[in-house]
């Protein structure tokens, strides 16, 4: 089976997101199942000369967008095993930013042509092409209207993953030829509330559509979820399904991470002690092992539960004996309140206002409890870390946070859950794990359920397979 990748970004030349760590991960899992996976990506001017120095140029073609023919130069690379098709066009991908730009449209409908346009000359001609966001979304639109019966073409399948479907692609009608390139008579296959959408023509024309994790499926049916798609995917769901995304089992693992300040395993755990006590230290903590340590590694938006947090953390804290760590940037209502919070409670709170990548580690490996109140989160990837480095997750339950953490009050759960989008929901749930900390031998039972969870890229990748293979 040949399939080909199709992403906006990957890791390791560009990423803003999730998308990027999906691509570059999930087609190196599909590879060592005998899947023959290649990504196709646009060269964005932020590749770094020193990957560009190992890209291979293959051939440059003329693409199509509408009434004009763009240039488009084809390269190939290589990275951890998988090839790499970049789409060249310094017009359209040479910006400070990956998205963002007044003609984003133009650029991947550009993007999503020449993914078609390239095949016959990559020697690769794919069986499945696989397409995620709206940055992509009309390349199934473009295979059924002008590639499906084109020789050298036929036979090919498309699929289209949802990770976020809050961004649409949404655009006025009235440049559905001068943009895109459609006709009137294909304005149904995109039309949806008198606009364009381009997720809603990938939906219409993809042979499945699936979303990053069980429940995330289920919720897109559902209108406070759904970003008004959710007529349309009704209509289709016979095509909808839920792929849980998994997280880099090697680069995340505690044993041999290098940015955490002590290693350690399942079977030794002495080191997550060490880490903890460090943690406290770079905090300007006490220095107090039988405190748990409540942490949140987050962008500081509503969605993600601060508003939540806001409520109730400060009660928690001045009746609790307890710490809290916090590692994030974004809204500046939440980050006041932090500031504040830490000032008020100087032996409690730590706070790093921004994003550090080795830092996040740190807090991973040396935090007990890990928390996230989402409002909706498609897949999550901060659980499936957390639970990898045995510090249990408190999270609502929505999308990935359901598919991937269990409530422990049956005793077989890995970590805490509540239902409703409710401050007191969500303290009781804090309250429960507190609870469960004090007690030293369940406590440890639990940290081996966590640490014992697969979320790895294998189980994914199977998954992936089995829908590839069920396309008729």
């Amino acid at each position: 089976m040949k399939v080909l990748y199709v992403a906006s970004e990957a890791l390791p030349f560009a990423a803003s997101g999730g998308l990027a760590d999906v691509a570059g991960s999930l087609p190196g899992a599909l590879r060592k199942r005998k899947v023959a996976c290649r990504v196709v990506m646009p060269l964005y001017g932020s590749v770094s000369d020193e990957m560009r120095a190992n890209m291979k140029f293959i051939t440059n073609i003329m693409v199509p967008v509408s009434w004009r023919r763009q240039y488009c130069g084809i390269f190939e690379a290589r990275a951890n095993g998988v090839i790499y098709y970049l789409i060249d066009n310094e017009y359209y991908f040479k910006r400070n930013s990956l998205y963002g730009h007044y003609d984003d449209g133009e650029r991947f409908a550009f993007f999503s042509r020449a993914v078609l346009e390239i095949l016959p000359y990559i020697d690769f001609k794919p069986d499945i092409i696989h397409c995620n966001d709206w940055q992509s979304a009309l390349v199934p639109v473009y295979y059924s209207v002008y590639y499906a019966n084109r020789e050298g073409y036929t036979g090919i399948k498309t699929v289209f993953t949802i990770h976020n479907i809050q961004y649409q692609g949404i655009y006025g009608k009235e440049i559905l030829g001068d943009v895109f390139g459609l006709g009137e008579e294909h304005y149904s296959l995109v039309e949806f509330g008198d606009d364009i959408n381009l997720m809603k023509g990938a939906i219409e024309c993809a042979n499945k559509v699936t979303t990053v994790s069980h429940t995330y499926a289920e919720e897109t049916l559902d209108p406070w979820f759904s970003h008004g798609l959710h007529p349309i995917l009704k209509e289709r769901s016979y095509k909808l399904s839920g792929i849980l995304n998994g997280i880099d089992t090697e680069n995340y693992d505690p044993e041999t991470d290098k940015d955490i300040f002590f290693n350690y395993s399942i079977e030794d755990k002495s080191g997550k002690a060490k880490d903890k006590n460090a943690l406290q230290e770079m905090f300007n903590l006490p220095q107090r092992p039988d405190t748990p340590i409540l942490a949140m590694v987050s962008r500081l938006v509503s969605h993600k539960g601060f508003d939540l947090v806001k409520k109730v953390l400060w009660n928690i804290l001045a009746t609790t004996d307890m710490q809290f760590v916090l590692l994030g940037a974004g809204d500046w209502e939440y980050e006041a309140f932090f500031k504040e919070l830490a000032a008020a409670f100087p032996d409690k709170v730590g706070l790093r206002l921004g994003f550090v990548p080795d830092l996040a580690r740190k807090i991973y490996a040396g935090a007990d409890i890990f928390l996230m109140p989402s409002k909706s989160e498609p897949c999550g990837l901060s659980q499936m870390v957390a639970l990898r480095y045995g510090t249990v997750p408190i999270v609502r339950e929505t999308g990935g946070l359901k598919d991937t953490v269990t409530d422990s009050g049956d005793g077989m759960g890995n970590g805490f859950t509540f239902k409703s989008y409710d401050a007191y929901d969500m303290q009781d749930a804090i309250w429960r794990a507190l609870g469960a900390y004090s007690d030293k031998e369940y406590w440890a039972k639990l940290v081996d359920r966590a640490m014992k969870c697969d979320n790895s890229w294998g189980k994914s990748a199977r998954e992936y397979i089995a829908l590839y293979n069920s396309i008729d």
